[in-house]
């Protein structure tokens, strides 16, 4: 075990660097989608086609989390940093290679089911459509369009978690905004010629994931990792990745299941109002916003951090460094919830209403913000403490704390969803968001012994 005092405060000092780096990234990235969500919010307001689009971008987003992102943060970092730290370059290397041909395989196959099942996977997340034949034909076609963008993103996370491992950034970071700015041209392309803007800025969103799919590709390559199909799929590091992704893989189901809750409930206008899925896709960027400047931030370059201090078995500085991003993130995002849950209905009316964007669009979303920013520190929270546990490349507590969640917000949205309408979705959330917190931090504790 290390002795060196000066080790921890160097390494809190490169942390909040790669933070800053990574923040920098997100901000520009949260930037450039206010100005996206503001066009949107103009031309579709919370109506029709802004449903239609929000539930379609929804579908292959939530397959995103659950076999991208997800995997990357889960497997693919703490697996590349132990053969880092054990293993030669050659065969750091190769287990790359593996890992990324079975996603190719494995999100391959998912695009193509995707994309043929999509009206009964539109109908099943969105059953309040049904009555809408019209609604629900466009809410297929816009998610065939978008169903390749799941693939594009899904590996484009994978190599961010490459460029993670290797303590690089900058690319992981930028990387979105070039999806913003493609969804941003593509309305304005739609304007321009009077195209109809739902499908113009679909086709954005696939542009988008291709130009970050290649932003990242250049960054592996100038650090000399290049793509190269297998030698054998059968590959140690591709079955500890698939080890550890397996109940991340059940974890990340039941965040989806949590989304997949929301949407059926906000889908329910005659219970919650109209323009529910709307106001609840508005009002979560605007808490998006913290959280991914901060919380992501943070987090993604935590889990690297922490994964190379598990491998050397050095646990004071694994919680000296855990503690020391809680307590950053937490000094933001309290006065931040303070501050959205005081001015909801403010924000909203300066950031959205225009257009087809009116006094009720601000109403509904300003409600569903309110008790969503309830929820804000106890989100950000949650995404520090899940990073220490794949860093102990522990993926089955998290996956227990999530399940236990799930079922208190399909208890919470049952029986909020009528007094508070669609603000009772939103708080059914906050409350699940901290009770996650709280059992992750029960099981860091019995697992570290910190006290």
């Amino acid at each position: 075990m290390s002795t060196d005092k000066s080790k921890p405060p160097h390494q809190h000092h490169a942390l909040l660097k790669s933070s800053g780096i990574v923040a920098c990234g997100v901000l520009a990235s949260r930037m450039l989608g206010f100005v996206r969500d503001v066009i949107i919010a103009r031309f579709l307001g919370t109506g029709f086609l802004a449903e239609a689009f929000f539930v379609a971008q929804r579908i292959p987003n939530l397959l995103r989390d659950l076999v991208g992102e997800g995997a990357a943060n889960a497997a693919i970092v703490p697996v590349l940093s132990e053969y880092a730290h054990h293993k030669s370059r050659e065969e750091w290397q190769e287990c790359i290679n593996a890992v990324l041909a079975w996603g190719v395989i494995i999100l391959g196959s998912i695009t193509v089911l995707g994309i043929f099942a999509a009206p009964w996977i539109v109908r099943a997340i969105a059953p309040g459509f049904a009555g809408e034949p019209g609604q629900l034909k466009l809410t297929a076609d816009l998610t065939r369009i978008m169903f390749p963008y799941l693939i594009l993103i899904a590996l484009t996370a994978f190599q961010a978690g490459i460029l993670y491992s290797l303590n690089a950034f900058f690319a992981p970071s930028f990387g979105p905004c070039l999806l913003n700015l493609a969804m941003i041209l593509s309305a304005w392309v739609a304007s321009l010629f009077s195209w109809p803007l739902a499908y113009v800025i679909s086709v954005g969103v696939l542009v988008g994931g291709i130009w970050q799919f290649w932003a990242q590709w250049l960054a592996l390559r100038r650090r000399g990792v290049y793509w190269k199909w297998p030698i054998s799929l059968n590959h140690e590091g591709a079955r500890q990745t698939a080890k550890l992704l397996l109940p991340r893989l059940w974890g990340g189901a039941v965040y989806q299941l949590n989304v997949f809750v929301d949407t059926f409930c906000a889908s329910l206008a005659v219970i919650v109002g109209a323009g529910g899925i709307a106001a609840i896709y508005y009002a979560n960027r605007m808490i998006q916003f913290p959280l991914g400047v901060f919380g992501y931030a943070l987090s993604s370059v935590a889990l690297p951090s922490l994964s190379k201090l598990a491998q050397e078995g050095d646990m004071p500085r694994f919680r000296a460094t855990l503690f020391f991003a809680l307590r950053n993130l937490l000094l933001v995002l309290i006065p931040t919830a303070v501050g959205m849950v005081i001015f909801s209905q403010w924000i909203i009316h300066i950031v959205f209403q225009r257009g087809a964007f009116d006094a009720y669009s601000t109403m509904v979303t300003s409600q569903v913000m309110f008790y969503a920013a309830l929820g804000l520190p106890f989100f950000g929270a949650s995404r520090i403490l899940v990073s220490a546990f794949y860093a102990l490349q522990d993926t089955k507590t998290p996956v227990k704390a999530a399940t236990v969640c799930l079922i208190v917000n399909v208890v919470l949205n049952a029986a909020l969803m009528f007094p508070l309408k669609i603000g009772g979705i939103a708080l059914a959330s906050s409350i699940a968001g901290a009770v996650n917190c709280l059992l992750l931090w029960n099981g860091l504790n019995k697992k570290l012994s910190w006290k």
